[in-house]
């Protein structure tokens, strides 16, 4: 098998994931290069994972001839031009979301991508890369529930990393955008429709940071697709148990759920609090096989020169599109129609 020499952007907390996953989980890959402003944090992370080049300039690694592609987990804000200058340097590029901070953004994204259709573009939407996730679109291709009516869907990150979540608040777009892109992108790929109209909703609950950021702490949104199925989405960063991802498809002739409950395993622990299932501490863990699968996916489209069929650039954009639109709608109290 030919070995995938890659080079990775940002060493936050994904982007530590990613480069783990790259370096020591990816088969047919090599993590050749990281990159992070941070030189401390970048010559650490190298070291620890052997990895051969190290850079704090973005383009500079971009010119490493040994680097045929490129991960982006750095902020949101840099990854059109960061995607700009990696494609122009002939690399393929796994971007991960959002595509860009705004709409106009993610249509600058969508023209370099457009100017180099010999490369590989692939998003970081890791829930379709999940098991389970996958399993369900399989049925509901096959017919199995008949026609999809409702997708309903519920991201929660646990109370426990609250405090570097308000850290995070100011710069991360919102929760329609940060947190709920995952769940727009699911209710398109299970309906196999756009979005048409949205209904945002949400309120303060506890911490007044998120009112001066015209913000919620709790969000739910309501949408309609271009062919009629609707959608429920419900967001919040206070879940006392720990990570909760679960997602209902409903239709015609049956229903699917993916993870009713956060539960990690199996295993229910009987004592003298009752009855209990753990949940999966933090997105990480919860995603953790899907994020290896999405960046195996990467590689392997690389080497076998192929592309992504059902996941593109312009999944991005609507995404972004829809979630802005959920925003905009939370703050002025009106269903908003896509425009």
């Amino acid at each position: 098998m030919k070995a995938v020499k890659i080079g990775s952007v940002g060493l936050g907390r994904l982007g530590y994931e990613h480069a783990r996953n790259l370096a020591n989980l990816i088969p047919g890959c090599v993590l050749q290069a990281v990159c992070d402003m941070d030189e401390p944090r970048l010559r650490a992370v190298a070291e620890e994972l052997n990895v051969p080049r190290a850079y704090t300039n973005f383009a500079q690694m971009c010119e490493d001839p040994e680097v045929e592609g490129i991960v982006i987990v750095s902020p949101s804000f840099l990854h059109v031009e960061q995607i700009r200058l990696a494609m122009e340097h002939g690399k393929h590029v796994f971007c991960e979301k959002p595509l860009g901070v705004d709409v106009p953004q993610c249509r600058q994204a969508e023209a370099v991508v457009e100017r180099h259709p010999e490369l590989v573009f692939q998003l970081g939407f890791m829930r379709r890369f999940d098991v389970s996730y996958a399993e369900a679109k399989r049925r509901v291709e096959a017919g199995e529930i008949g026609r999809v009516v409702l997708v309903r869907s519920y991201t929660q990150d646990p109370r426990s990393t609250i405090e570097s979540t308000l850290k995070f608040a100011p710069h991360s777009g919102g929760q329609f955008l940060d947190m709920c892109v995952h769940d727009l992108d699911l209710v398109r790929w299970f309906t196999g429709s756009s979005i048409q109209k949205v209904w945002g909703i949400g309120g303060v609950f506890e911490f007044d940071l998120y009112r001066e950021l015209n913000d919620a702490d709790n969000a739910a949104a309501m949408v309609q697709c271009e062919n009629g199925a609707m959608g429920f989405l419900f967001t919040n960063r206070t879940h006392a148990a720990g990570c909760n991802v679960e997602t209902e498809i409903i239709g015609t002739r049956g229903t699917l759920r993916v993870a009713p409950v956060g539960a990690r395993d199996l295993l229910q622990i009987v004592d003298g609090h009752g009855a209990r299932q753990e949940y999966y501490p933090d997105f990480m863990s919860r995603w953790h096989d899907a994020f290896v699968a999405e960046l195996t996916a990467f590689t392997g489209h690389i080497r076998s020169g192929t592309r992504p069929s059902d996941l593109t650039v312009y999944d991005g954009t609507a995404v972004s599109e829809a979630a802005y639109r959920c925003k905009e709608s939370f703050e002025c109290g009106k269903m908003l129609p896509i425009r």
